[in-house]
């Protein structure tokens, strides 16, 4: 090819290489959040649709590497709409997974090294410590509403201990990572770029929401241990119950000390202890909003090779939603009753993010300084063989390869709900109360015994009603957005 061509061929290229980039990247890797269908039904209230499409693609992906994440978003759609066994079997299914993959070493170098040349959000969705936890805590709370608590037990022992057992496993994951970067060839250059303080400013400043996000104790899910406290208080079949009860309801209040109910369970299972029978109770417990979702940020990893065009890398971020009911108000016996947080989830999930950040961050680093390190050799040998032209087409391709693929791993349980709150008073005589939202959402509800049922306030006209009362009643109220109608549906504890 003759020096005139070459210059045609060049400027050719130059001219439509912004519309060839910017196809690919409209056809190539999307991130969680771009493919999550689920979560706009979701947060219209609109559980039908959420519970068709969240099926749809639990069983699209149930042998691929997101089985895991599908199977706990069909399980949250699925409880919310009352669909309590089919809830729990979708829950079954994304346990066995996890408990497959926590047999494994946490990290594989076979998958690791084909993360190199592409990012984690190709590895396999393994499940983060507090998706175990809230899936053994609403297998638990599926048990309750079908009227099985003796089935309830194991899983709020299983999500108990799942908590003691996540600070342990992170370490691990950290010390794996950290070692297989520094055995990369590559090493030298990985930690020099971890440790450029442009990076870590740049890093920082995407993380200063988290700031204001007030964390509870490494891996504490305070309503999973207050869930622990009640059921063995209300449930006790011997004394080492109701100490389990009492160290659970104990560390709740630890956890949560300004929260007055969780000092009246306190109260009540001395009262067991000391023999004494337990007051007619009705509990409501609110479970609001929708957790943070991750979105993702590109930083510039300071690595320049003369060759190399694009050295980016993207990372995690997590957005909080602000949209949710802050309370809601009992009325009963004719005094009012607002609910008091419990579980703020959203700081449940940023202290995860947290503990996390050392693994993505290296693993991050470690995928782009190869990326990096093998488009430079390809762009030598390409100039090399094919002149100024050749290397200008190989840097077009490595360069818009490494773009399509810079996608951060922002995979989450979407459905999880923003906070638990919590209320509890003597049930009252007549079996009635009144629910109330600050945006003037109310509901009337007749308390019940035996198995709980959803109810469907939009063909009760705001009346949920079943009949009866027993010594311990729990009212469940789910609420996703300040919008959406309230969820109802109850249980009997004891």
């Amino acid at each position: 090819m003759n020096t005139k061509s070459q210059v045609g061929l060049k400027r050719i290229i130059q001219f439509i290489f912004p519309a060839l980039t910017a196809g690919l990247l409209a056809t190539g890797c999307k991130t969680y959040e771009d493919q999550n269908k689920v979560i706009g039904y979701w947060h219209g209230g609109n559980l039908t649709n959420a519970v068709v499409e969240a099926t749809k693609e639990a069983d699209e992906n149930a042998n691929n590497k997101d089985a895991i994440i599908w199977r706990l978003e069909q399980g949250a759609v699925l409880r919310a709409n009352g669909q309590y066994e089919a809830s729990n079997k979708a829950f079954d299914q994304a346990q066995a997974k996890i408990d497959d993959y926590e047999q494994k070493a946490k990290v594989r170098v076979g998958q690791e090294t084909g993360s190199l040349l592409s990012n984690q959000a190709n590895l396999d969705y393994e499940g983060r410590s507090y998706d175990g936890i809230m899936l053994n805590t609403y297998k638990a709370l599926n048990y309750l509403a079908l009227g099985e608590p003796d089935r309830a037990r194991p899983e709020i022992i299983r999500a108990y201990q799942r908590q003691q057992d996540a600070v342990e496993a992170n370490k691990k994951r950290i010390e794996a990572t950290k070692k297989e970067a520094e055995e990369t060839k590559d090493s030298a250059k990985i930690e020099k770029a971890e440790q450029n303080s442009s990076f870590q400013a740049q890093l920082q400043g995407s993380m200063t929401n988290l700031n204001d996000i007030k964390v509870y104790a490494d891996y504490v899910n305070p309503f999973t241990v207050y869930l622990d406290g009640l059921y063995f208080m209300a449930n006790a079949t011997d004394a080492s119950d109701l100490e389990r009860a009492h160290k659970s309801l104990e560390r709740a209040a630890s956890v949560v000390p300004d929260n007055q109910y969780v000092r009246q369970d306190l109260a009540d299972v001395n009262r067991l202890i000391n023999a004494q029978p337990l007051p007619s109770t009705t509990y409501v417990i609110f479970e609001t909003g929708c957790a943070p979702m991750r979105g993702q940020t590109r930083i510039d990893i300071p690595i320049v090779f003369s060759k190399v065009s694009y050295v980016g890398a993207a990372f995690p971020t997590l957005k909080p939603h602000g949209n949710f009911q802050p309370s809601l108000t009992v009325t009963a016996n004719g005094a009012n009753y607002t609910t008091q947080t419990i579980a703020n989830m959203d700081a449940v999930v940023a202290l995860d993010f947290k503990n996390e950040q050392p693994v993505v961050i290296t693993k991050t680093i470690a995928a782009t300084v190869t990326k990096a390190v093998a488009a430079y050799a390809a762009n030598e040998a390409a100039r090399q063989a094919g002149g100024d032209l050749g290397g200008l087409l190989m840097q077009i391709g490595t360069m818009a390869f490494q773009m399509a693929v810079n996608i951060a791993d922002t995979r989450t349980w979407t459905t999880l709900p923003k906070e638990f709150q919590i209320c509890r008073f003597p049930t009252p005589a007549d079996g009635k109360i009144e629910l109330s939202t600050p945006n003037g959402m109310k509901v009337s509800v007749n308390l019940m015994t035996g198995t709980g049922a959803k109810i469907d306030l939009t063909s009760t006209n705001g009346q949920a009603s079943l009949n009866g009362t027993g010594q311990i009643n729990v009212v469940y109220v789910k609420s996703i957005t300040a919008e959406t109608p309230l969820l109802v549906s109850q249980f009997k504890l004891k």
